[in-house]
């Protein structure tokens, strides 16, 4: 399906597309936001948009991007940097025009040097990036030393191509120029994700130049955030959904999701921050408990089926809550496998939230495809399933879905669902195919050479052969049974 660009004409937009209340002529880049994907469309600049809304005033987003093609910034450009948004479920569809973003930078089109500058201008308070888990090149708690891209960033790091690299050489040119704190603001989905932006800039600065690894300790915080909203990639058919809303015309930079959010965020800013409380933003001291509940009950959930799920045919997670056996399932998981593993605050009633989240989960109206969120397994499983398996293990409790969803990923990796191959999207993947390809034909050499990669499966689990005999009955369920039989299994 073909969707020819044309600047907007939003003279001529639907009645029913609601455009930006504040004066947008008033916003400057005081935000520098790092990865402008769907979801920092749809979550993070939409909170920044909705908090101009209530409040006005100067709180614009730069938005930059390191890779790919700039022909998408060039027609935000082109569309006053405004984009569509549509917030959309069995129930009801919304669609508004945001207005946050005032400007942007690619490096193909800018250069890199153009991109670092704009890091340390003077108005600038927060740098936020949406990079995925591998973009903060951490490996075991500390910067990824083997990583090559941080290697050629670390001898040329005034032409850094990671994100790190590229907050570093701005916050050295800030230093440089005097031009006073900042904050940087994970908004990835990644336990402890501001500890973890943190870990790997300040080690990565220790390593250019000691004094400003010092100059970060005093002048930058990297606070931690819980990032909560269904937003699938885009597919034809959303695309085609999106254009229905705006009338027949086309905006590429738009983007699809659910109507729900939740944003909660560690309340430590060095310079200023917008009044994200008023667009329903949580500031809070702690949210360690809050990005728990989330990756356990709802990541992990999805994980599950996503796995579970493909392997079984099922091309989206609103389909799998159509079958009776994986909704079932997914809700046993959230209940009674991750529930007793959080520690949440007294108000939370972890049993509705669940509800919640399969209702949620069961909207068609988002097409959210299992395959996209099987991707970078070897990134989310300890998070998502592998903490969960160790407080069971030490309790002695029932963690059989866990297990499964770890069998159904050692199946899922072997690119094979009844003779259709498909792409591995996961940082490890050459790594993981050189597996499939030795041991492949050999379960129990295949299982443990999975189990061997010591920063997936941590020691002390591998080192228990209850747990190892679970995982290969697992993996062995899945590959003779089929997916769906062996979650109807469960029992």
């Amino acid at each position: 399906m073909t969707f020819e660009f044309k600047p907007l004409d939003f003279a001529q937009l639907p009645e029913a597309v609601q455009m930006p209340g504040y004066d947008r002529k008033a916003l400057k880049p005081r935000i520098v936001h790092i990865g402008f994907g769907a979801f920092a469309r749809a979550h993070v600049a939409m909170h920044l948009h909705e908090a101009l809304e209530a409040h006005g005033g100067d709180w614009g987003m730069r938005v930059v991007e390191l890779f790919g093609s700039p022909e998408l910034f060039d027609r935000l450009v082109e569309n006053d940097h405004l984009y569509t948004l549509v917030e959309t479920s069995d129930d009801a569809t919304n669609t508004r025009i945001l207005g946050a973003v005032c400007d942007n930078q690619h490096v193909a089109r800018d250069g890199i040097e153009a991109l670092v500058d704009g890091l340390a201008e003077p108005q600038v308070s927060i740098i936020s990036l949406t990079v995925t888990e591998k973009g903060y090149c951490v490996k075991n708690g500390a910067l990824d030393t083997d990583n090559p891209m941080i290697q050629a960033d670390l001898a040329n790091p005034t032409a850094p191509k990671t994100a790190i690299g590229l907050i570093v050489a701005g916050l050295a040119k800030r230093k440089a120029l005097g031009n006073g704190p900042v904050t940087v603001l994970s908004c990835d989905n990644l336990p402890h994700n501001g500890k973890l932006c943190g870990i790997s800039i300040r080690q990565f600065a220790q390593k250019v130049d000691p004094e400003l690894a010092q100059w970060i300790e005093e002048n930058v915080t990297f606070p931690s955030t819980m990032v909560d909203r269904i937003v699938p990639a885009l597919t034809d058919e959303s695309r085609a959904e999106i254009r229905k809303a705006l009338g027949g015309q086309v905006d590429l930079n738009g983007i699809i999701c659910e109507p729900f959010r939740q944003w909660v965020i560690e309340d430590d800013f060095k310079a200023g921050r917008p009044q994200y409380e008023a667009a329903g933003a949580q500031l809070v001291a702690d949210v360690e408990p809050f990005e728990e509940m989330k990756l356990r009950t709802l990541n992990g959930t999805h994980s599950f089926l996503a796995y579970l799920g493909f392997l079984a045919g099922i091309e989206t997670i609103s389909d799998c809550m159509a079958d009776p056996v994986y909704a079932e399932h997914a809700r046993k998981l959230m209940v009674n496998e991750q529930r007793p593993t959080l520690d949440v605050p007294g108000d939370v009633d972890l049993v509705a939230y669940a509800d919640m989240l399969l209702k949620r989960f069961a909207n068609s109206k988002l097409k959210h495809r299992t395959w996209q969120i099987a991707s970078d397994g070897t990134q989310k499983m300890p998070q998502r399933w592998l903490n969960s398996v160790r407080y069971h293990m030490d309790k002695g409790t029932d963690h059989s879905h866990l297990i499964l969803g770890v069998g159904g990923w050692m199946n899922y990796i072997r690119a094979d669902r009844n003779g259709e191959t498909y792409e591995i999207q996961d940082p490890m993947k050459d790594q993981l195919a050189e597996i499939v390809a030795k041991h492949g034909d050999d379960r129990q050499a295949y299982v443990d050479a999975l189990l061997a990669l010591d920063n997936v499966f941590p020691a002390d689990l591998v080192a228990s052969e209850a747990f190892t005999s679970a995982v290969y009955g697992a993996y062995a369920a899945v590959a003779d049974k089929g997916a769906k039989q062996a979650v109807a299994d469960l029992g």
